[in-house]
């Protein structure tokens, strides 16, 4: 593509403002307008940000060469499906859709209309992953924590759509490995669907990660931990940095094993994990413009939010399994 990438954002809510603030800033990229079904909302985003709102998707569509999908996750489906019809590049907030056929008609529409499709799981783009991405080697056991305060917004789905999957979608990553088997729990304690979810899933490699999310936490909590032969990951997604423990390569072991009280610093060496600065949401933009440009591979794929959807689904479908027999089991006594 010789000239700049015409772009433009469906849906200005909490996150679609800073895709479309984020847009306005990137080299190679124009940004064409934005449609937003909230009237007022849209007023709004135009005043402050300075970008014309389209009266239509099909006005925007007329527009662009792109767009950046963050409407509520049940409207992925259909907006995207518009887009890919016209031959429009997407990128679509995670999760992708909320069923696997929805997943399997956009990847289709994609392929048969020359578009790309790029899947918004900005955690891949976390200072703290990046950072970590040098030392990993097959990681054999991973544990991940997310827990958030209750937000209205995102509950129109279960907390392993809206905030599990952005660690699924990591693990999945990390391992490069098939999944064979998924067990979970989860409960619903704000909303009739579930809020707080615990995962354990188990790979073909001998892989097993176990995933914790909650939406109804006082404080918000991002933390990965990895084990693998060469050491122990542990990173704090929210801050950007993280630690890697590994055994000195200098240290004799049957010489150590006789010590009464080692001194943990003579045989473990610490190394801070740092990346250089750089907001995750603008970074995945920037691929994105790239990608659909030319200039890079898509960094996160339409199949890959398709496999974190799968799993996602899995994990819902063994929760919801639980719940409906706990409910069908007579009470003791009655």
């Amino acid at each position: 593509m010789s000239g700049p990438l015409k772009v433009g954002v469906v849906g200005t809510g909490a996150l679609g403002y800073h895709h479309l603030r984020h847009l306005r800033t990137l080299t190679g990229a124009v940004v064409c307008g934005f449609h937003e079904i909230d009237a007022a909302r849209a007023a709004t985003v135009s005043r402050e940000l300075g970008v014309e709102q389209a009266a239509s998707l099909e006005a925007l569509l007329d527009e662009v060469d792109a767009v950046s999908i963050a409407v509520p996750t049940p409207a992925h489906f259909a907006v995207a499906r518009t887009a890919l019809q016209r031959g429009k590049h997407v990128l679509i907030e995670k999760p992708i859709t909320t069923t696997l056929a929805e997943a399997d008609e956009l990847l289709a529409l994609a392929s048969a209309n020359g578009a790309l499709v790029q899947i918004g799981h900005v955690e891949r783009f976390n200072r703290a992953i990046r950072a970590a991405w040098p030392y990993v080697e097959n990681p054999l056991f991973i544990e991940s924590e997310r827990l958030a305060p209750f937000n209205p917004r995102g509950s129109d789905v279960a907390v392993v759509l809206d905030l599990m999957i952005h660690d699924i979608d990591l693990v999945l990553t990390l391992t490069r490995a098939k999944v064979t088997d998924v067990s979970a729990a989860g409960v619903g304690v704000l909303t009739p669907s579930i809020d707080i979810a615990d995962a354990r899933i188990s790979f073909a490699n001998g892989a097993i990660a176990n995933i914790t999310a909650s939406r109804i936490s006082r404080e918000r909590t991002r933390k990965l931990r990895l084990f693998q032969r060469n050491g122990y990951m542990s990173l704090d997604l929210a801050a950007g940095n993280g630690e890697l423990f590994r055994l000195r390569s200098d240290v004799d072991m049957a010489t150590l094993a006789q010590t009464a009280q080692p001194d943990v610093a003579a045989f473990v060496e610490r190394i801070p994990l740092e990346a250089p600065e750089g907001d995750a949401l603008k970074l995945e933009l920037e691929s994105f413009v790239a990608a659909v440009r030319g200039e890079a591979p898509v960094p996160v794929t339409g199949a890959d939010g398709r496999d974190a959807l799968a799993v996602a689904l899995r994990i819902v479908a063994d929760i919801e399994r639980s719940r409906s027999a706990l409910s069908a089991a007579p009470i003791p006594g009655a």
